[in-house]
């Protein structure tokens, strides 16, 4: 068997063909067909009042922070298990992320503990759906309400899942999505604010374009367009929109053989997970998750560089997750920790991702389970 990579990028067959139609209509800047049929899908799917494409994902959360008017010395509450992309937007306002620890059955931010790290100086709360798996929207919700912030779901992650119902992104004041290549879906870079406070709509179109309300002039709506506010090209090419609309037509199809090569490893893992080798994933049942990952928990005594070791020499792309931003050199430098974080510390240690992408075979996964177990068995 050839080597197993711990992510290949699935292409439904028509992304050059929407490319052409692109080259052919003879708009490759942004906001043409393509990114309108975008827009429109988003919007539907997840019941968002203004979705946006942005050229990441990164871009997202930067418009976020500009929408916010997030600026020095404000607070944002953030887990410290994410992606540099959720501090540095704020960072980059001069904001202070601060960080909270994240449960011990989703690693999700601790909604529990979020009270605990609101000061006179905190903004917004955010949320980050770690898995494709929804945070505990409504407690977060409530505080945020209680305490008059804003709340800006991280759902990078997080395409095609909810929670009670609800599309991940669509809860908070905004959300941002990402369709990086590593994405259930993708078109190489890319992402998307959904903005979900109409209030805020024509901001964000004017931040988009550059703080102009060009979006306005091409709609007709006024003679000329000029400068509004400051903001930023954070909108995507239309070849790139172009491929995203061929991976937005089957999302429902590839986001359904995710979740079988998903459950798949699930039935496979219990035997390890019944020996106290691994924990498995926990999915809460009022929430539908979208398998973009599979991950395990080591038990404490296993040497975890030792099984990524073992993988490696069987071919196989397994591989660790996050440094945890508090631990970071950046983290400690922009930031604060609010509490411990233990949670964070230990499970950071411990997890181990699995491969996982559309075209993974059943005999591929095997494999993979294979290697974990004579590596976790023999007390690696």
């Amino acid at each position: 068997m050839n080597r197993i990579p711990f992510n290949r990028p699935h292409m439904t067959g028509k992304e050059l063909y929407h490319i052409a139609r692109a080259h052919f209509n003879g708009q490759l800047a942004g906001d043409g067909p393509f990114t309108e049929r975008c827009h429109a899908w988003l919007e539907d799917r997840t019941g968002s009042g203004k979705a946006l494409l942005t050229h990441s994902c990164t871009g997202a959360l930067e418009m976020a922070a500009l929408l916010l008017e997030i600026g020095p010395g404000d607070e944002v509450i953030m887990p410290s298990y994410t992606f540099v992309s959720t501090a540095n937007a704020f960072v980059l306002r001069g904001a202070v992320p601060v960080f909270v620890d994240i449960r011990e059955d989703t690693l999700n931010l601790d909604e529990r503990l979020v009270e605990a790290a609101i000061t006179p100086r905190t903004r917004a709360i955010v949320p980050v759906h770690y898995a494709g798996v929804a945070c505990e929207m409504d407690t977060i919700m409530a505080i945020a309400q209680r305490h008059r912030l804003k709340v800006v779901e991280d759902a990078a992650q997080g395409v095609m899942a909810t929670y009670k119902g609800r599309a991940l992104g669509s809860i908070g004041d905004l959300g941002a999505y990402s369709f990086h290549e590593t994405k259930n879906v993708i078109s190489g870079e890319g992402g998307a604010v959904l903005v979900n406070r109409p209030e805020l709509a024509l901001r964000a179109e004017i931040i988009r374009q550059k703080g102009t309300d060009r979006s306005r002039f091409l709609r007709g709506e006024v003679d000329k367009y000029t400068w509004q506010e400051a903001g930023s090209s954070f909108l995507p090419g239309e070849l790139v929109a172009a491929f995203l609309w061929a991976q937005l037509e089957e999302a429902e199809r590839m986001t359904g053989e995710r979740l079988a090569r998903w459950r798949f490893y699930h039935e496979l893992l219990e035997p390890l997970e019944s020996k106290g080798l691994l924990r498995r994933p926990i999915v809460p049942a009022d929430r539908r998750h979208n398998a973009h990952m599979y991950y395990v928990l080591l038990a404490g005594e296993i040497d975890r560089q030792a099984v990524l070791a073992e993988f490696e020499r069987n071919g196989i792309g397994a591989v660790f997750h996050y440094v945890p931003l508090h631990s970071s050199p950046a983290g400690q430098r922009y930031g604060r920790a609010c509490g411990a974080l233990e949670v964070t510390n230990r499970r950071s240690r411990q997890l181990v991702r699995l491969p996982l992408w559309v075209e993974l075979t059943e005999a591929a996964q095997e494999k993979v389970v294979g290697v974990l177990q004579h590596a976790t068995e023999r007390g690696d």
